[in-house]
């Protein structure tokens, strides 16, 4: 059985005040403005599936509270558990997700500080290993951001960055490298035009381009190190068909030329391996591409607009692009032009 997000149900989720789902695909895009949400929504979600991969895992004895409560407040930052409720909100923070038999639910208001009480979730843990990639590259950070968290204990680099690096510290040949993992690295490998190794004795990583010739990851260009995030999580086995990958911003420091090969790279993970992926933007290219993915499979990428006026919307792409600012936007630059050429 593979694990995946059916649907969703939050009230009073920080800026998000009402949101149901009952539809997710392979693909997953959330859109909006700034100040919508989106971040917001790809971090609740991945604390919920974090936190039940965490569940009785190995012999770990905390109970779903105990590790749910942790993963939020070193998700989202936070003092208190109760600054994450809606400001001047009467309910409580509601939040519901379900995947396939698994489900989790939680409940508190604004006085709660680091404890959870009303908890339910699921009596066997989620397999698999999601994981959260964000919106600025983690290489170049790596010592500093395992220094803040494994010895300080300070807030500054939040779980999906110290989640992240710990999955990066795995070698690529120890893990179990899938066929269709395979053919995903291949489909960017010439973007890169090399790969990013870790040296375990100095603690660093560099870049090793096709002539053999390595440099520092300081002087490497975003985009690189950004499509070799992936490349290694997909090369040393951390995820596997029960992972949910969580992107936020894709197209940070990424040309639309490797958005849409780093766009090809998910397509072949989400609907040929069959793992679930969710998608920050508000990229014009990264929409389009995305409907054009959806053409070709179908109907496989799901579309969340996010809005702060009205309650958010839910879209199959396979029906045609989705009415929102950026497109918006784009059409009047487009008009503007053909105004100013005639």
């Amino acid at each position: 059985m593979r694990y995946s997000i059916d649907n969703l149900e939050l009230k009073n989720f920080g800026i998000i005040g009402s949101a149901s789902f009952d539809h997710f695909s392979n693909i997953n895009l959330i859109i909006g403005e700034n100040g919508t949400g989106k971040t917001f929504l790809l971090k609740a979600l991945y604390a919920a599936a974090r936190s039940m991969e965490e569940y009785q895992r190995g012999d770990d004895v905390r109970s779903i509270n105990e590790i749910l409560a942790e993963k939020l407040r070193w998700t989202f930052q936070i003092e208190k558990l109760g600054d994450l409720v809606t400001k001047g909100a009467d309910d409580p923070l509601d939040f519901r997700v379900a995947l396939k038999d698994k489900e989790l639910e939680y409940r508190f208001g604004q006085d709660c500080t680091r404890k959870l009480v009303n908890v339910s979730g699921p009596s066997t843990p989620k397999e698999g290993n999601s994981i959260c990639i964000p919106a600025k590259e983690v290489l170049s950070l790596f010592s500093i951001i395992l220094k803040s968290r494994d010895i300080d204990k300070t807030f500054g680099f939040d779980d999906t960055y110290y989640d992240l690096v710990r999955a990066l510290q795995i070698s690529p040949s120890i893990g179990k490298n899938y066929t269709v993992f395979s053919k995903s690295r291949k489909i960017v490998s010439n973007v890169i035009d090399g790969k990013v190794e870790y040296d375990n004795d100095t603690g660093k990583w560099y870049y090793k381009n096709s002539k053999n010739q390595k440099f520092s990851i300081g002087s490497t260009s975003e985009g690189v190190k950004k499509i070799a995030i992936m490349d290694r999580l997909l090369a040393n086995g951390y995820l596997d068909k029960n992972s949910i990958i969580f992107i936020d911003e894709i197209e940070s420091a990424l040309h639309p030329d490797a958005i849409c090969q780093f766009l090809d790279m998910i397509d072949s993970i989400a609907n040929d391996m069959g793992i679930q992926v969710f998608i920050t933007s508000h990229s014009y290219f990264v929409i389009k591409k995305l409907y054009l993915i959806a053409l070709q499979r179908k109907g496989s990428v799901t579309c969340i607009s996010l809005n702060k006026d009205n309650a958010p919307q839910i879209f199959d792409m396979y029906e045609g692009m989705p009415k929102n600012s950026i497109i918006d936007t784009s059409v009047r630059l487009y008009e503007q032009e053909i105004n100013e050429v005639l």
